[in-house]
């Protein structure tokens, strides 16, 4: 009998292993594909687009670079990055009233705010568009930073009040006892607490800012405040198109999201898992 199980059990650990490996093929295999097309000629890409390079040159990626994917670049992180700051603070913040403090109609407040989930942004497109045209913003850096901001609040606020619930209600009474404000206590001690929930809202905003596409095509139009997703179509030509050089510039665009996502992903799970998980 133990014979057996131990049997079913190695058989087991091999089917997993199997699925991860060929899970890994998947995921890997487009991407690895997309970088190595980066070092063809067009020539080459078409006749065998799945055979290895003849010669691996940087000279695409130069091009996609000098072609505007360095501009992209920079206001994708300018965007991404004060986004994701502006977002996690007001989210917090948020979340810290409503589980924290005792103010007026908090359960509607908490409902309200994280009614912002069921909101599409394609059904608020038109009349945001014509309000932005009117408050002067359209086609800036603050219409993305503000899009960016307003759509996420909820889910972020979402995540981070489910984890302070958990939080020990003893440590608000000390703060109060020793004469801290509410101030006080959220940025010495509640926050400081929820820093894995922090790290993980950070990410996960950072992964949604880096590859959003329909507010930056909608909202800006000029090549100097379009974020990657968007620049990334100029590449492409109706009169011939240089493949390679568009495949190097997303190669370009998945590199700093990949690093991101494989260096912060125990932060997520760790967020998560001690947060909502629980």
């Amino acid at each position: 009998m133990v014979t057996r199980l131990g049997f079913l059990g190695a058989v087991g650990r091999m089917f997993m292993w199997a699925f991860l490996l060929a899970l890994a093929v998947v995921v890997l295999y487009p991407l690895l594909w997309m970088a190595l097309n980066g070092f063809k000629e067009n020539a080459e890409l078409f006749g065998n687009p799945f055979a290895w390079p003849s010669h691996f040159s940087f000279e695409n990626y130069r091009n996609a670079w000098n072609r505007g994917v360095s501009d992209y670049v920079t206001t994708s992180i300018l965007v991404t990055v004060t986004s994701a700051v502006a977002t996690v603070f007001i989210s917090a913040w948020a979340a810290y009233g409503l589980t924290r403090v005792d103010i007026p109609f908090n359960r509607v407040l908490t409902v309200l705010i994280l009614g912002g989930l069921m909101l599409a942004p394609t059904v608020a497109l038109v009349p945001l568009v014509r309000m932005f045209q009117a408050m002067g913003l359209y086609n800036s850096f603050w219409a993305l930073l503000i899009l960016y901001t307003a759509f996420r609040i909820p889910f972020t606020t979402f995540l981070i009040r489910a984890y302070m619930l958990d939080l020990p209600r003893e440590v608000d009474e000390a703060a109060e006892i020793d004469g801290a404000g509410h101030w006080t206590a959220f940025w010495r001690i509640i926050l400081p607490m929820s820093k894995p929930i922090i790290a993980s809202t950070v990410l996960l905003h950072v992964l949604f800012a880096w590859n959003e596409y329909l507010f930056a095509m909608i909202f800006t139009t000029g090549g100097s405040v379009q974020t990657l997703p968007v620049g990334l179509t100029s590449l492409m030509s109706k009169h011939g198109t240089d493949f390679p050089v568009v495949f190097a510039g997303m190669t370009i665009a998945a590199v700093p999201i990949v690093l991101v996502f494989l260096f912060g992903q125990r932060y997520i799970v760790k967020g998560l898992a001690d947060g909502i998980g629980k």
